[in-house]
């Protein structure tokens, strides 16, 4: 199996393009749940051109990996994967690059339940200056520091295998 690099620039464009729309190429999920994570699914395809067809897939709105459209199985997947597509480490805000994953978790109780897209960062580590876009609460360019969360995780995409 190769490896290859994950297009960074690829992942940012695409992220901007669709940030206040919907591709439809790709259903719809903001009434099922949020449509964030398919969001950044598709950034992180953008970015990879690579599909694992095991873990993390999407052919149609039936037949699609859990880890396409949810945010713990996303984690999962991405920090997890040795088989085709992209891979990632979980890092600190400091370590985080445009093209990134950021899962938010609002409330000490809960589960992490959005997943970001980061297209901007400023001075590593600043909040303020770490840019996201995003989908359920349509967004681009929103400053991390926005958001009223109890804690993060950063996903830093390593690379991607062929």
């Amino acid at each position: 199996m190769g490896e290859s690099g994950y297009n960074r620039n690829r992942a940012v464009r695409y992220a901007h393009k669709w940030a206040y729309d919907r591709n439809p190429k790709y259903a719809k999920f903001d009434r099922d749940g949020g449509d964030c994570t398919n969001y950044a699914s598709q950034v992180l395809l953008a970015g990879a051109g690579k599909m694992n067809m095991r873990d993390w897939y999407y052919i149609d709105v039936n037949h699609r990996a859990p880890a396409w459209t949810g945010v713990v199985q996303l984690y999962r997947f991405l920090i997890n994967n040795t088989g085709h597509g992209p891979y990632a480490e979980e890092v600190d805000a400091a370590s985080a690059e445009p093209g990134d994953l950021v899962q938010l978790r609002f409330d000490a109780q809960d589960r992490f339940r959005h997943t970001p897209v980061i297209v901007q960062v400023g001075e590593p580590g600043d909040l303020d200056q770490i840019l996201v876009a995003a989908h359920n609460f349509n967004a681009d360019n929103r400053p991390l520091s926005s958001y009223h969360i109890t804690e993060m995780r950063f996903l830093h995409i390593l690379g991607v295998r062929k």
